[in-house]
């Protein structure tokens, strides 16, 4: 989900999407089916849902975001489009339940847009940025009851180095995770800017190459905190559920972690009859785009096709 705003403030700045173009075309391909909903379950802003609906005129878009300080952001860029644009607050894992309560049947369109928004990496009180102090929260949803301080202050150092180590990919994830277990015991964690300084003296600072040092450590915690996995895995089970024959599913994704889910459900998905690939490799963002917005620059995109007229139809198991 990460953009880039250009100009403004945060109510009026133009949010970026990545991969856009290639997002309009997997939904405005001849053979994709019309006359229903895409469901965008992370609208962020808005932005992939108003390039879907400018480019397909007979498509509509039910938005769901479990922010909700960027839901308002998002109904006024989509109020344009009147009916055909609708906004909910929730998570991912609840598509069903609104899907339902918006009477909605003919989805011929799911996208799941991953991670974090510019808009909540830039405001220091979310406490998702390592370059800006802030408090160590990371929630996405408000009501969510654990925070990143709470996992960094109160899971043991074998939990915090394998939780680094494989939803952040930090190799030197227990050399970090016995420093925070020992600054610790003289103080608990509860500002951002202290966590990254020292996971950028347990690495080194100069030991991440291109990237900050605490990168890979505030990902992860990121990741954990709002159950990111999770939420993916229910997000598909859900596509394969709702999705018409023909009807498109796109992910885009920053993390390997991540992009491997949605690999194996989608080659299970082809083995079983359930999905046919549009994508043979994930799609990344141009080097034009990539140096327009350094933040999109690890983003791959999935894509795939339904089928419903096999007997195996009722697609793949989904396993993270």
């Amino acid at each position: 989900m990460i953009g880039r705003e250009r100009g403004g403030d945060d109510q009026t700045r133009v949010h970026v999407s990545v991969l856009a173009d290639e997002v309009v075309s997997v939904f405005a391909a001849a053979d994709a089916p019309r006359d229903g909903w895409i469901v965008d379950g992370t609208v962020g802003v808005g932005g992939h849902a108003s390039r879907i609906l400018d480019a397909c005129p007979s498509l509509r878009v039910l938005g769901i975001d479990q922010d909700p300080e960027i839901l308002p952001i998002a109904q006024r860029n989509l109020a344009r489009f009147g009916e055909r644009a609708r906004v909910r607050r929730g998570r991912v894992s609840m598509l069903d339940e609104l899907l339902d309560e918006e009477g909605i049947e003919r989805v011929v369109g799911w996208m799941l847009d991953l991670g974090a928004s510019s808009l909540q990496f830039d405001r220091r009180e979310r406490g998702f940025s390592f370059s800006v102090d802030g408090p160590l929260d990371m929630r996405m949803d408000p009501d969510r009851e654990r925070t990143a301080a709470d996992i960094v202050n109160t899971w043991d150092e074998n939990d915090l180095a394998d939780l680094f180590f494989h939803e952040g990919g930090e190799t030197r994830s227990r050399k970090v995770a016995h420093a925070i277990v020992e600054l610790r015991r003289r103080a608990p964690f509860r500002r951002t800017l202290a966590l990254a300084d020292v996971v950028a003296r347990a690495i080194g600072r100069g030991g991440a190459g291109d990237i900050h040092p605490a990168t890979r450590v505030f990902q992860a915690l990121r990741r954990a905190v709002n159950e990111e996995g999770e939420e993916l895995v229910r997000g598909l089970e859900q596509a394969q559920r709702w999705l018409v024959d023909g009807g498109r599913l796109v992910v885009i994704s920053f993390h390997s972690g991540e992009d491997g889910v949605v690999k194996r459900f989608l080659s299970r998905g082809e083995d079983e009859g359930a999905f046919r690939p549009l994508t043979k490799k994930p799609l990344r963002p141009s080097s034009l785009e990539a140096r327009a917005n350094p933040r999109s620059r690890s983003a791959l995109l999935r894509a795939a096709a339904r089928v419903r007229n096999r007997a195996s139809g009722a697609g793949p198991e989904v396993k993270p």
